[in-house]
This record gives C-alpha cells, sequence and structure tokens, in this order.
C-alpha cells in the first residue's frame, strides 16, 4: 500500500507531503480536480510526482474549494443521549433516540468555503445563543462519484440551547457564518481510518485545559461508507463533498464557549486542528 498522501492549502497554492517529503504541486492541480477525478488517489499521486522541493507550510488556509460539507448527527451513543436531554422540555427527545437506531441516518447540510474557518482562524458562536460548543468529528473527503478517498478533521460547531429548544431550529444552531472549520490538511488514502483511531478535544480558556475528552473512531455506530452512501442518494455534487460524521464527544451541560477559548481537536495522522472563538 503506498503512503499517504496529505493535502496542505496555503495562500501560495497547494503543498502534498508524503513520508516526511514537502511538494509543491503543479498551478493545474487543484482541490476541486482532485474531488472531481475518477481516481483521486491516482491524481494526487501524480501532481506529488511532478511537484517541485518545498519547505512545510507555515500558513494555511482551509482545505476547502467548491466543496459543499454536510454532517450525520447521532452517530455516537454519547450524543444521542445529550441531544435527548437537550430537547426534552420541548419534546424533542424521542427524536433522537429513533433516528439513532433507524436505518436512514440524520444528515444535514454544514456550509461550504464561505462558512468556513481556516486552521488557526476564528470560528463564531451565536449571537443569540447562551450554550454553544465545538464538536469534534472525522470528516470525509468524498470524491463526484461518491467514492470516499481521504479524511480530515472537522469542527461542528453547534448551539445547543437553540437546536435544544425545538429540533427544526437545527439550521439555525448548525450553519452560520464561522460555524466550521475543517483542516490542517486532507490524508488522501484508500485506507478508512482504524476502529481505534483516537479523536481527541481539548479546550483551553486562559491557557488552561478548561475541557478535554476523547472517543474513537470505533465508537461510531453506522459503517462509514454508508454514511456517504446515504449522503449520494438523489444528490449531485459536480466536485464531491465533504461529511461530517458526527461526535461522541460532548462536554458537560454546565459548559458553554466563551469568547477566546482555544479549540484543539487531534486525528492522526491529520493532525491537530486549532481555532480560536472569536
Amino acid at each position: 500500500m503506498p503512503n499517504p498522501i496529505r493535502l496542505f492549502s496555503t495562500p501560495s497554492g497547494l503543498v502534498l507531503e508524503s513520508a516526511g517529503s514537502f511538494r509543491q504541486a503543479p498551478a493545474s492541480f487543484t482541490i476541486d480536480a482532485l474531488f472531481a477525478a475518477a481516481d483521486p488517489h491516482a491524481a494526487i499521486a501524480a501532481a506529488f510526482s511532478s511537484g517541485s522541493p518545498a519547505s512545510a507550510p507555515t500558513e494555511l488556509s482551509a482545505p476547502i474549494a467548491t466543496q459543499e460539507i454536510w454532517a450525520a448527527g447521532v452517530t455516537y451513543l454519547r450524543s444521542m443521549t445529550a441531544r435527548m436531554e437537550e430537547s426534552k422540555d420541548a419534546g424533542g427527545g424521542t427524536f433522537y433516540d429513533r433516528v439513532y437506531s433507524a436505518d436512514r441516518p440524520e444528515l444535514f447540510f454544514k456550509g461550504n468555503a464561505l462558512r468556513t474557518a481556516a486552521p488557526g482562524r476564528d470560528v463564531r458562536i451565536r449571537a443569540d445563543s447562551k450554550w454553544n460548543v465545538p464538536e469534534p468529528e472525522l470528516t470525509l473527503a468524498i470524491n463526484a462519484a461518491g467514492q470516499i478517498f481521504g479524511f480530515t478533521v472537522g469542527n461542528d460547531m453547534s448551539s445547543r440551547d437553540i437546536e435544544g429548544e425545538n429540533p427544526l431550529y437545527l439550521p439555525q444552531a448548525k450553519v452560520y457564518a464561522g460555524s466550521a472549520a475543517i483542516g490542517p490538511c486532507i490524508v488522501v488514502t484508500p485506507e478508512l481510518p482504524s476502529a481505534d483511531t483516537a479523536i481527541r478535544l481539548e479546550i483551553l480558556r486562559d491557557g488552561a485545559v478548561a475541557f478535554s475528552g476523547e472517543t474513537t473512531v470505533g465508537r461510531i455506530k453506522r459503517p462509514l461508507p454508508s454514511l456517504a452512501e446515504w449522503l449520494y442518494r438523489d444528490q449531485i455534487f459536480p466536485h464531491g463533498a465533504f461529511l461530517m460524521t458526527g461526535t461522541g464527544i460532548v462536554p458537560p451541560d454546565s459548559f458553554t464557549l466563551r469568547s477566546r477559548d482555544e479549540v484543539r481537536i487531534t486525528i492522526e495522522p491529520v493532525g491537530t486542528l486549532i481555532n480560536t472563538i472569536a
């Protein structure tokens, strides 16, 4: 099996890394071209071979072009219990119990490049929300044909009080300016992360750890290919899509994000996605 190739988006173009070697991709090789390719692994291998030597990037852009970001909800037991608790007073708690065990998953539009923060940049909490959390998620990179060809780290910022008030408010709780972040790179590989791959969240406040948690990919209830297959049913993604696969790390109900908190999400071999709350 060839080594994975990591794709970094920078202000000066795409930088590719494999086995510690960095290459500046040809200008003709773009994120849209990768997602539209019938064989993304061959496409990025060719770009790496024809690229020029480069240094490790120091300034990163979000690794997204015209792709949409979608998200799957209630894929972990911990997520189901949290959603049920936050929405019980609104009478919506049973919705989450039922979708957790249903054949059809919860899928919703999360954002696009306009709403997505780059690594190191600010994500936002809604001005009309008082209970906000990050949701650390393995995020699949899927080409136009529906093939999972890689993955990255995603932060699905969420307003828990708005969604809890009424499940129909989910688009407002989930989709707004600065409500998502992905990166620091896309790992392009035919191998999905193993079940024991760790997903770690750390939130720093005034330099100290305010919350930390960890889960594994294996705790996702649904097979990852099935989530991609459901997303692509009766849909068209000419330049592919990203799919956040749900969160298994939920801070306690007493916790809410504050301005200038630092959110750190780690999934190897992607690395750590770091964003600050605006």
